[in-house]
Parts: structure tokens; C-alpha cells; sequence
């Protein structure tokens, strides 16, 4: 007789079959699994210039990370930027942790941080990644440091020009209480020697008295005989340099460079009368684009008779002015005419009446078939400010003299459209007209709109001195010194998206040829070694020296801003299939085999 179906049996056919559908179903399962890692740990060292400074410890930091990274970790150096590990010694002029902890939070597994402790963003480390890493500190011995922290000066002069800089030096570590060799400076015990070169030559010095902690700031002048009027014309880099501290432990920063421009007698003379926001704005912008000597000259008076220099407000007597502008290769006239026209010229001249002609807003449009078409090409002209006004210009009708209407302006956007630039070439002799009041406030507002300023001014420029010193430069340097470990940055000054340039430079009678890679925003970067570069195009206009200094703030000796920490021990996110799960397989066949037998043993079905 047969059996029949039991509790038993259905137990283990609902067992079976619940096993054989999560198997076929094959979930993901996630549990945490505190205090452990497969994943090989991320170190990341610290390559800034201080781990290489005086009393620095790369050697055992190297070796440090190199024995934190066995099993697979991976090394990363980190300073102005994050970088794959390489055994070159530190160069970065900067240290900063922040960067590189962002990028390791993106993976798995223990983090070590490798450093001296003086980090330069600590203020802005995230509080929760730096406290899952763990940092080993490796600080710096004590030591005393003097040290030219900054130089400010004129960026271009003239010869026969006095030259006045600012000069910012200091001291830090060990003071004369802890067993340095200097006495206090406040009893006037410590003394130094501030001391100018141009190459080898030595051009001023100045004794300095030397603080015991802290920086100070002095003025040292370079007269005009026999600096700057035995120079020659061109560019030159000044060092200016401390001697004499004793007991400094670290000389690379004992001198810093400033970079500037000597220039001939002026071949452009702008005149003012009176002066104005426009007049100001012209002036500092032509001497930038036009990249040839600038003197301004102001009326001043009560009557306007007189005249002064724009650069230090010295008095210029008429006939000095007369014989300036009688000189210049370009004259710029801004403001009353019946005040500028007793001063004849024989170059090319710019006129700019700033007399109010029609208030409004002045609304530039797109330029007309003309000389300076191709150099304004790429200007947004909906986007510009408008022009606050807008006078009548006289135009030559007929004959070699005929005007050529470059921009044209409308009020409010509507109305028939006035001459705003002009240019003539009566006799020979070019000239150029602007017609509007208050294009300062393209400069003034930055961005596009200044660089469409810069395009007007520096294409008018280039347009009356044709042929001569006028230069239209493509791109720029931001800053003509940079630190040691830092780029040299440069800026696009082209109308039109940016490209890559290839530039020359030349140190110690050696060349490089390197390409300038600019991004979307017109800024582009290039590491050099320390050294004085004199770079230049190969097609174009731009020259000029920039210098890449010794000096660093890593040099100095700094306490450390973090402290060394085991770190937290990361949660690892384990995940796994239920088919990587080989008990339930078992219970499956067990389930499905006992319930066979069993059926087998009650003769059932």
C-alpha cells in the first residue's frame, strides 16, 4: 500500500526549491568588514622643496613610503600638484596635501601621508579624510634662516630714471637666545648688507639691521648715474640679494629678482589737458600693448598753462614738453584741442577730444572694412559696456587724405550709426580719431571686455607706428619672476581663441625650444629650472626675460601644521553573489536527495 505525503516531505521539497530559486535568482549581498582591506594601501609623499631644504629628510622619507607601499600599495607625490611616484628628488615650490587627499578619497583601501609637516592648505584639508589616513611626521631640525622675502619696483623705466625699491628681508628659526650666533637688533647688535646686481656687476648696497624673528621692509634707491643710464635698452633682471647674517643655515633664499625695462627716450608722448579716467586708462594700456617708451604729460594750473609728468608729478616746463613731443614717433592728443595744437609734431598722431559731445549710451557695433578689421576680429561687440558720449568728427571727403570709419556707434542701439575710430593718411602722414567718451569702462570691467579694450588701443598703436617699434604681441608672461618649483604663467593677449606658440629660451648660452599649450581661459604654464631666460618667438614680436629664482618659501624652516596620527582604520565594503556561497549549493541537493529517498522508502510517486 502506498504512503502518503507527509510534513517532512514537504519541508524538504519547499527547502529545495527555495534553494534552487535564490540560486537562480543569484542576489548581491554587502557587509562591512571593520578593520580590513585587501586593497593595497596609497601613500602619498611629500615632494615639496623643503623635504630637500637645509636639515630636510627625503632619503628617509622615501625609504618610509617605499616600506609602507610593499605588497602592491601604490605611491603618489604630491606638492603644487599630485603626480605619479618617481625616485627624482623633490622640485615642487609648494606643498599642498588638500589635492591629493581628494584624489585618494576616490579609492579604496588605508592611506599613509608622508610629510615634514609644513603643509600650506592645512586650513583647507577636509577633517574627515585627513583623519582616515595615517600621517607620519618627519619635521625639520631648528635652524636660523635669513632670507629676502619679496622685491617691489617700477616694471619699466626710462633712462636717467631713479629707481626706488621696495625691498621686504627677515629672519626665522633660532633666534640669539636659543644659541644662534646673532645678537638682538633692537640693541643693534645684528647687521646685514643689502646688496643690487645687474649680472656681475655690483650697482648699490645698503646696511640693514637684522630682527631677531619676523620680516621688515626697506627702500633702496638706484640712482641715475651710473644706473639706469649706462644700461642699455632692453630688458634687464636685477638681483638683489642679503650678505653678511651670520650664522644662516640656508642661502637659497637670500635673493630675489625683479625683472624690468629699460627703455630709450620716449617714442610715444600722450598728452592730457585736462586730465581724465580715459587719458589714465589710455596711458597704462598703450604702454602695455605698444611695448615702446611712454611718457604722459598732464596740464596742470589753475590757467592750464602748465604741465607735469604723469610718472611723478614733476614739473615740465613748455618748451620741454615742445621738444618731447617734437621727438615722439607717435603723439597722443586727449582733451582740448586749443590747448594741444600749440605743440606740432612731425610723427603720427592720435586724436582723442574728450570734450562731452552727445550724452547717451553709445552702443559700439562691428567694424567696418578697414585696416584694423582683421586685428579686431573675435570682439563681442553685443557684450561691451556702451560709450558715455559722442562728438562730431570733421572728415576729409575726397583724395589720398579720405577717412576709413573703423567703428561706428548708435544711440540706445537705434538711430543712425556715428563714426566713433577713424583713420587718415593726409601727406603721408597717418593720423587716427576717436570719436567717444568713457571707453575706459571696457578696461574697467575685466574679462572680454578689457581685452577688447586692449585690442583697440593696441591696434591703433600698431597701426600708426607701422613699421617702427610698435609690437603686437600674441601672449605675455603674467609675472616676469617665479619662485623655484613654480611655472611660469602666461596669458593669452590676442583677440581670437587661444592656440599653441612655440617660444625660445635661452639661459647661460644654452636654447630651448618648449610649446605653449593654452587652456580655454587663455592661460598657459612652463616649469623651468632656476636661471634668466631671455625668451622670444620664432614668427612673431614677443621678447622679453623672465626668471625662474633660487629662492622658495620652502627654504625656511617652518614648525609643522600637522600632526603625526595612526589614522582610522577603513571599513571594507565586502560584496558577494549567493552563488559564490557554497552551502547553499549543498543544501539544494541535500534537500531534494532526502526527500527521493524518502519517497522512495514510502513507495511514493
Amino acid at each position: 500500500m502506498r504512503g502518503r505525503v507527509t510534513a517532512g516531505l514537504a519541508l524538504l521539497r519547499t527547502t529545495g526549491l527555495g534553494a534552487l530559486v535564490l540560486l537562480l535568482w543569484n542576489p548581491t549581498t554587502s557587509s562591512f568588514a571593520p578593520g580590513a582591506s585587501a586593497v593595497p594601501p596609497l601613500v602619498l609623499l611629500d615632494a615639496s622643496l623643503s623635504m630637500a631644504g637645509h636639515g630636510g629628510r627625503w632619503h628617509e622619507a622615501l625609504d618610509t613610503a617605499r616600506a609602507l607601499a610593499q605588497g602592491g600599495g601604490v605611491i603618489w607625490r604630491f606638492g603644487s600638484q599630485v603626480r605619479a611616484f618617481d625616485s627624482l628628488p623633490p622640485g615642487d615650490g609648494a606643498t599642498r596635501l588638500a589635492p591629493a587627499l581628494a584624489a585618494a578619497a576616490g579609492r579604496e583601501g588605508p592611506v599613509a601621508v608622508v610629510t615634514d609637516g609644513a603643509i600650506a592648505d592645512v586650513a583647507d584639508l577636509p577633517s574627515d579624510l585627513l583623519a582616515r589616513a595615517r600621517v607620519i611626521v618627519l619635521p625639520r631640525p631648528a635652524l636660523f634662516d635669513a632670507f629676502v622675502s619679496d622685491i617691489a619696483g617700477p616694471r619699466r623705466i626710462g633712462q636717467g630714471d631713479t629707481v626706488r625699491l621696495r625691498v621686504s628681508y627677515g629672519t626665522t628659526g633660532k633666534t640669539a637666545g636659543e644659541g644662534g650666533t646673532l645678537k638682538d637688533a633692537r640693541s643693534g647688535g645684528g647687521k646685514g648688507t643689502l646688496v643690487v646686481r645687474l649680472g656681475s656687476r655690483r650697482l648699490t648696497s645698503r646696511v640693514v639691521s637684522i630682527p631677531d624673528s619676523g620680516i621688515l621692509s626697506t627702500e633702496v634707491t638706484l640712482p641715475p648715474s651710473p644706473f639706469p643710464g649706462s644700461l642699455p635698452a632692453g630688458w634687464q633682471a636685477l638681483e638683489v640679494r642679503l650678505e653678511g647674517v651670520a650664522g644662516d643655515s640656508e642661502p637659497r633664499d637670500d635673493a630675489r629678482w625683479l625683472v624690468l625695462e629699460v627703455s630709450p627716450p620716449p617714442s610715444v608722448v600722450l598728452l592730457a589737458a585736462p586730465p581724465d579716467w580715459d587719458s589714465r586708462f589710455l596711458a597704462r594700456t598703450l604702454s602695455d600693448v605698444a611695448r615702446v617708451p611712454v611718457r604722459t604729460l598732464v596740464q596742470s594750473g589753475s590757467d592750464g598753462s602748465g604741465w607735469r609728468d604723469a610718472a611723478g608729478l614733476t614739473p615740465v616746463s613748455a618748451a620741454a614738453a615742445a621738444q618731447a613731443v617734437a621727438g615722439a614717433r607717435l603723439v597722443v592728443r586727449m582733451g582740448d584741442p586749443a590747448a594741444l595744437d600749440r605743440f606740432p609734431t612731425k610723427g603720427a598722431v592720435l586724436t582723442w577730444p574728450t570734450q562731452r559731445g552727445q550724452d547717451g549710451d553709445w552702443y559700439v557695433r562691428a567694424p567696418e572694412p578697414s585696416p584694423l578689421a582683421g586685428a579686431l576680429a573675435g570682439v563681442a561687440w553685443d557684450s561691451l559696456p556702451p560709450a558715455a558720449a559722442v562728438s562730431d568728427l570733421a572728415l576729409p571727403a575726397t583724395g589720398d587724405s579720405a577717412a576709413v570709419v573703423v567703428l561706428t556707434a548708435r544711440l540706445a542701439r537705434r538711430g543712425a550709426a556715428r563714426p566713433v575710430i577713424v583713420l587718415s593718411q593726409p601727406g603721408g602722414a597717418r593720423r587716427a580719431a576717436v570719436a567717444a567718451s568713457g571707453l575706459f569702462r571696457w578696461a574697467f570691467r575685466g574679462g572680454a571686455s578689457a581685452e577688447a579694450y586692449r585690442a583697440v588701443v593696441a591696434a591703433l598703436a600698431d597701426w600708426l607706428l607701422t613699421g617702427g617699434e610698435g609690437r603686437w604681441e600674441k601672449f605675455v608672461p603674467v609675472m616676469r619672476e617665479a619662485p623655484n618649483g613654480m611655472p611660469i604663467v602666461w596669458r593669452w593677449t590676442e583677440s581670437g581663441p587661444p592656440q599653441d606658440e612655440v617660444v625660445t629660451l635661452t639661459a647661460g648660452g644654452r636654447s630651448r625650444i618648449d610649446t605653449l599649450r593654452f587652456d580655454a581661459t587663455g592661460r598657459a604654464e612652463l616649469s623651468l629650472p632656476p636661471g634668466v631666460y631671455a625668451y622670444g618667438a620664432p614668427h612673431g614680436a614677443e621678447r622679453g626675460v623672465v626668471v625662474v629664482e633660487t629662492y622658495s618659501d620652502e627654504w625656511r624652516p617652518a614648525a609643522p601644521l600637522v600632526q603625526a596620527q595612526r589614522g582610522g582604520a577603513p571599513d571594507r565594503l565586502a560584496s558577494s553573489a549567493l552563488r559564490d556561497r557554497w552551502w547553499l549549493f549543498v543544501v539544494a541537493i541535500a534537500a531534494f536527495a532526502t526527500e527521493w529517498a524518502w519517497r522512495r522508502r514510502q513507495a511514493l510517486p
